[in-house]
């Protein structure tokens, strides 16, 4: 018998990677994904996605998408709070584990496993240990196409933020900084992907800067 998931959906590059590999194992059934945002921005919290555009790649998906959100700034009593009472929300309707997209931070999966144990959820990690100097050029042979949405100005050039994360851009990042982002150098926004019905039309606003990071504005067309 299939396991109802529910996925972790960021709005990247690595949530989208990861969902793939789960809608093809025909252990489970996937049945919503789940997204954070910030109260007072409207968006994705280190993403800095818009809610709009975070609804409209469930709709392409073809996915319901539940919202929690929370404070800014958003202490972590109230962060494991707030995840607690949906946790127990999703258990009470079925929901027999959960999946994300991380891929080689061990004290995050730690924490995650540790977060659902207390319900009896699974925590599932469809990606994890997959070489990140391979798996954007493998994404990237399959259709998906993201841009960067945030970028840490001490790890990769401002000049990045806005652009489409392309092989190309890749070779011009210094080579301390992963693939990927999984150490938080950049984080980003798929518009486009073999799960999407449709890509999503976007154009590129200003940069921000905002607790040390670049925050790239990206609107719906």
């Amino acid at each position: 018998m299939k396991l109802n998931v529910l996925m972790s959906w960021s709005s990247g590059k690595d949530s989208a990677w990861a969902l793939q590999q789960l809608l093809a194992d025909s252990r489970y059934k996937v049945v919503g994904l789940f997204t954070t945002i910030s109260e007072e921005f409207d968006r994705v919290a280190m993403h800095g996605v818009r809610t709009t555009l975070l609804r409209q790649q469930a709709a392409a998906i073809g996915l319901p998408l539940s919202i929690i959100s929370l404070p800014n700034p958003c202490t972590n009593e109230v962060y494991n709070q707030r995840m607690a009472q949906f946790i127990q929300q999703a258990k009470a309707q079925g929901v027999s584990a959960m999946a994300f997209g991380d891929l080689l931070l061990e004290d995050v999966r730690t924490y995650r496993e540790n977060q659902l144990k207390s319900v009896n959820i699974e925590a599932i990690f469809p990606i994890w240990g997959t070489d990140t100097k391979q798996l954007p050029n493998q994404m990237f042979a399959e259709g998906l196409r993201t841009i960067i949405t945030c970028l840490d100005p001490n790890k990769v050039p401002i000049a990045c933020a806005g652009k489409e994360l392309t092989p190309e851009l890749l070779a011009r990042l210094p080579s301390e900084v992963d693939p990927c982002g999984e150490n938080g150098e950049f984080h980003t926004f798929v518009f486009d992907c073999p799960l999407f019905k449709q890509p999503i039309d976007i154009k590129i606003g200003d940069n921000v800067r905002r607790n040390g990071f670049i925050f790239t504005d990206v609107f719906p067309v």
